[in-house]
């Protein structure tokens, strides 16, 4: 019955389990250093993978009792690159690294802006090609904000439409002082890194360094505990204080909730944004070693090899059939008359077939 004690009960029960874990999971490559022996200090189990341990506890467990928690991220886009240059110097003669690739290459903008991304990192998805064209970058620092402009965080925070105008001179890039110019200057008046955010509250509401890194950690947190509500009445009082209207004031806190949906370091983006610019210079200037080492390093990214293999088609590059007297596992690079490299396709394209066999 509604009104029955038990049903009651089920209620304030069923109350309290909403927010926790509904099932066990393992960080793909989340490591724990400490300085004693882990089960010492936290309940630790096996894992399915023969001599791996799990610890129970997730990350806000663990950065609650000062534990170091490090992701050990593999990038595929980093395998694919080694084997481009390995490519490049055999058939090329030409040593290049991340370091030494040309740089501000307009060729290479022009194909990022026409969104003919296929297999480069980071700008290859739908959603990354719809934005290139309307973005349309000239300059590595325009790759850094595309890479980190197509989140959640910016998309909820509402800063992808105002950025946008404000690149294509539609709308005024206004700062409401000189010290907020300073830090907003390079994204047109938009937060869009965390950085910024941690700026604003040191410049506009006077938070102290650590106060800011708080501020920070409670971005990622706030929809789970709830972590940012304290800091709305600090920050907007701040910069009241400080001589900012409230509009401004509210309409940045709301900006900043934004960046609990993962919202982006401009560090991280930066380091993004150098491998999307040399596997674009890659796939513009020497498109049969890009999807060649691109197929080798696959499974990554979003297309399979059929549609590697077939874009490549499109740019112009002739793509041989495997042959049981040609083909090497990996794809190779048969030389053809002016420089021109065709690819034979790799016994790792048959269904079915082993490397082992």
């Amino acid at each position: 019955e509604a009104g029955s004690p038990s049903l009651r009960r089920v209620l304030v029960l069923a109350g309290e389990l909403i927010g926790f874990p509904r099932h066990l999971s393992q960080h793909p490559g989340g490591f724990v250093i400490s300085q004693q022996p882990l089960d010492e200090l936290v309940p630790v189990e096996n894992a399915a993978m023969p001599e791996r341990t799990v610890i129970q506890w997730d990350k806000d467990d663990l950065d609650m009792v000062g534990l170091l928690k490090v992701d050990v991220l593999a990038l595929g886009m980093l395998s694919a690159l080694r084997r481009c240059f390995d490519l490049l110097q055999r058939h090329r003669g030409r040593h290049l690294t991340l370091a030494t690739i040309p740089a501000e290459d307009p060729a290479t903008y022009a194909m990022i802006s026409r969104a003919e991304t296929m297999g480069v990192f980071q700008i290859e998805s739908r959603a990354q090609m719809a934005m290139l064209p309307r973005l349309r970058p000239e300059k590595f620092y325009d790759l850094v904000i595309e890479v980190a402009i197509v989140r959640p965080g910016p998309i909820q925070g509402d800063m992808v439409h105002p950025y946008l105008r404000r690149r294509l001179k539609q709308e005024p890039v206004t700062y409401p002082s000189p010290q907020l110019k300073a830090v907003f200057e390079r994204t047109l008046g938009v937060p869009l890194f965390q950085e910024q955010v941690m700026e604003l509250a040191m410049v506009a509401a006077d938070y102290t360094p650590g106060e800011a890194d708080q501020l920070r950690r409670s971005m990622a947190a706030w929809k789970r505990h709830g972590g940012l509500e304290p800091h709305r009445e600090r920050l907007v009082q701040g910069m009241l204080r400080n001589g900012y209207d409230l509009a401004f004031a509210e309409r940045i806190f709301e900006q900043i909730k934004g960046f609990g949906s993962y919202g982006f370091p401009e560090s991280h983006a930066a380091s993004f944004a150098l491998l999307c610019y040399a596997s674009s210079w890659l796939k513009c200037h020497e498109p049969a070693i890009f999807t060649c080492a691109l197929v080798n390093s696959w499974p990554m990214g979003f297309y399979s090899p059929d549609q590697l293999l077939q874009e490549a088609r499109r740019q112009g590059i002739e793509v041989r059939p495997v042959d049981v007297c040609h083909s090497d596992w990996d794809c190779t690079l048969e030389p053809e008359p002016g420089e021109v490299l065709a690819i034979r396709m790799g016994l790792r394209l048959v269904r079915g077939f082993a490397e082992a066999d």
